[in-house]
């Protein structure tokens, strides 16, 4: 009996604290999935944390990059941070984007940024989206306006925070 017991009242202390098996958002904003769909490659208490700024990749995940620096691997909220960490004239290996479309990383070389859409931005008044297929940022700017863009003019964009 005593086990029925303390059985119910765990139970109800999960549903008082909001505890139960459903996944996740953080948050209505755009730029945030749920938590089993974030890919987050660094390890620790700080993983689910930018490393530049401390945000929450998951939150943040579709405007979120990764590298490596030193071999080990790192994510940012944003090219914005990414943009910040380079301009401490760091290496940085394999920079990586997530795509909008598939919530999949892929070489931020292949990556086609919707700069400047109706979706709010991420550590920056500009946003910027990437796609790898160009289609689908068409798409995207066709229904929220913006340029599209690859990389090296993306971070040129970025860095204009910094000035």
């Amino acid at each position: 009996m005593f086990k029925i017991y303390m059985l119910v009242v765990l139970a109800l202390v999960f549903v008082a604290c909001g505890v139960d098996n459903k996944p996740k958002v953080k948050s209505g904003m755009f730029q945030s999935v749920n938590t089993q769909d974030a890919t987050l490659v660094q390890s620790g208490k700080n993983k689910h944390s930018c490393n530049r700024c401390g945000m929450n990749l998951v939150m943040f995940y579709k405007t979120s990059h990764k590298a490596l620096h030193n071999n080990k691997p790192i994510q940012y909220c944003s090219i914005h941070c990414l943009e910040e960490h380079l301009g401490e004239e760091v290496t940085l290996k394999n920079p990586q984007v997530v795509d909008v479309a598939t919530l999949k990383f892929i070489n931020v070389g292949d990556a086609y940024y919707v700069v400047g859409s109706k979706k709010r931005g991420t550590m920056s008044k500009i946003s910027k989206y990437a796609f790898l297929d160009k289609k689908m940022a068409k798409k995207f700017q066709d229904k929220y306006g913006g340029k599209i863009m690859r990389f090296n003019e993306a971070l040129a964009v970025a860095k204009k925070d910094f000035r």
